[in-house]
Order: structure tokens, then sequence, then C-alpha cells
């Protein structure tokens, strides 16, 4: 992959899904005022379907969802909850194609991804659906339907946008080890294999074309090859949580011309360091893997650690020009 094949300028920065609040219009124009890269907020705290596991559950293509006491479950038909669901997106949708209005240039939307999801949503009658292989096959094809839809309606809605789609999967780790509990809580369910989860995801992936897929994944252990095999072509991660130990895998990740959205800025309020601090550890992750200086505004995107919902509405609009204030040290050549 060349630099050029990047939907964005140098020295941008983004967001990465969750904001504090009720007022999506309000999230929607901070996000196109602050940020090189705007993108279409979620906002959990206006209650059932507006958080990211039942936002996404209502793109499902027939496979209805409803909450229960223990969380969201595949239901018979749709009810209440999906419709709640579903509303609470189109009104999003009105706001952004109202905000954005004559807009051009990158724009990012996010979804949940299919091993989170199957960790989260339970059969009708019984454990997760991560818990049968069908069933997971099952969500997996018809997420993918669902958000081929989606990026097509977002593109009708903003059809100057360079669409960017985060595919949120916080839990693959844990998919991935075998620590996901069961419906129960008093087990586990049975770990997946990389080139299995590979698969799953790639379904996903390839369904959102020709929008650019990218992956986030704000836990430990990230499985860069997973999201390289599956066919992403970005891996958006936490720096705090970044070890020595994983920077071949990132360093290999960048060599495969990944980009790597970088999350420096804390998810809820503190106080802001200077840019030159944000900037610091996407330029020495640079600096200590030994790629050319000038890619690393190219291929590295600033963003908050996660979501912000657990913000002050105040916090997340600074922490996202903060962001994009520290972007622009990484045109600088970081060996000066």
């Amino acid at each position: 992959m060349n630099v050029s094949d990047y939907p964005w300028p140098r020295a941008t920065a983004t967001g990465v899904g969750s904001y504090p609040g009720e007022d999506h219009l309000e999230a929607v124009r901070t996000a196109f005022g602050e940020l090189p890269m705007p993108y279409l907020p979620e906002l959990p705290g206006r209650g059932v379907g507006a958080d990211m596991i039942g936002r996404t559950a209502s793109l499902l293509v027939e496979l209805p969802v409803e909450v229960q006491p223990s969380g969201w479950r595949l239901a018979d038909r749709p009810g209440r909850d999906f419709r709640r669901a579903r509303d609470h997106l189109t009104r999003d949708l009105d706001g952004l194609e109202e905000v954005s209005q004559g807009y051009q240039g990158p724009f990012k939307i996010q979804a949940c991804g299919p091993w989170t999801l199957a960790g989260a949503i339970e059969l009708r009658y019984g454990d997760k659906v991560l818990a049968d292989t069908g069933a997971v096959r099952d969500l997996t094809e018809s997420l993918a339907e669902g958000l081929a839809r989606h990026v097509e309606e977002v593109r009708r809605r903003i059809p100057g946008a360079d669409l960017v789609v985060q595919i949120d999967e916080p839990g693959l780790p844990g998919v991935l080890a075998g620590t996901v509990p069961t419906a129960s809580g008093f087990g586990r369910l049975a770990a997946v294999e990389s080139p299995i989860a590979a698969e799953r995801l790639r379904t996903v992936l390839s369904a959102l074309a020709p929008a650019f897929p990218i992956v986030h994944c704000c836990a430990p252990g990230v499985p860069y090859e997973v999201i390289r095999t599956a066919g992403a072509r970005g891996a958006s991660v936490d720096a705090a949580l970044l070890r020595r130990r994983d920077e071949d895998a990132i360093g290999e990740t960048i060599e495969k011309g990944l980009a790597l959205l970088l999350g420096v800025v804390p998810g809820t309020d503190t106080r802001l360091a200077d840019v030159g601090v944000v900037a610091k550890p996407a330029v020495e992750l640079w600096r200590r893997l030994g790629f050319p200086p000038a890619r690393l505004a190219e291929q590295v995107v600033l963003t908050p650690s996660c979501g912000l919902a657990g913000a002050s509405p105040a916090y997340a609009k600074a922490a996202l020009a903060r962001c994009r204030e520290a972007a622009r040290v990484l045109s600088e050549d970081p060996g000066e």
C-alpha cells in the first residue's frame, strides 16, 4: 500500500466513537469543527439502542434483537428496543446530512465487529452467540449485509466523503484467548482459532468496499496478524496499552502499509498535556521502529485513547482539539 492510498491528508486526527451527552447535532458539529477527519459520534447516554452493541445490532438483516435483563438477545421479531435503536440512528444520519452540507474529504463511521458482537448478544434460548459456530456465521453474514447497506446510506447522505469505516473489536483478544464468560458467568467460552477469527472478520471488512476499512481494539494484546490477514487497511489502538514486546508486530503492520490510528489523549477528564507531549508516543514509536520520518504524518492518525462517553462535553471537545493540534507535530521531522 502506498501512502497516497490513505483517504486523509497529512497530520490528521479523528475521534474514536462514543461522545458524552444527548445532543447529537452538537456532537456532529463539534466533530466537523475540530477534526481534519470528522466522524459520526455515538451518544450512549441517550439510553437503550444508542450504545455500541444496540446500534450495530439494529443494522443486522433478518436477525432482530431485544433487551433482556441480561442484555441484548436475538428475538423472533423486531420490537420496541430494535425500533428505538433504528430511530436513534436515523435521527443521527439526518443530523449528519444537515451539518455536512457541501463537505468533501475524509469521514469516519464506526460499528461493532462480529466477534465482539457475538460475545455480547445472547441466543434466543441459552448462551451467547459466540458459543455456537453456526450462529456466529449467521451473525457475521447478517452484519456484513447490514453494514453494506449502512455504508451506502451514509454515502448517499454525504456524497463528498472519502469514507473510512472503523470496526470495533475490543472483545477480539478475549475471543482468541478463551476468556469470554458464558451467559451464566460461571464458565468461559472456548477460544477461537486465529484463522477462523480472521475469516469472519474478513467477511465483514470485504463488504465495506469501496470504503477504507480499519479495526479498532482498545484492549491489551491487540491481534495485529488477525487484523492484517482479515484485510483491514488500518489498526486503531490505545498508545497507553502498547508494550515493547508488541513492537515487532506493530512494525510488521506498518511495513505492510496499514495505517496506525494511535490513541494519545485520555478518554475521561484530566489536565491535557502540551501538544508535544501528546504527540510523543507516536514520534518515539516511529523512531524506535526506524521508519522514514516523512511517512509518520501520512500513516499515523492521532485519536483519543478510546471513546469519550465518560468525559464532560467541554473536555471531549478539548480532547479532540488537542489531537488535531498534536497531529501537526507529526509533520515535523522526528529526528530533529
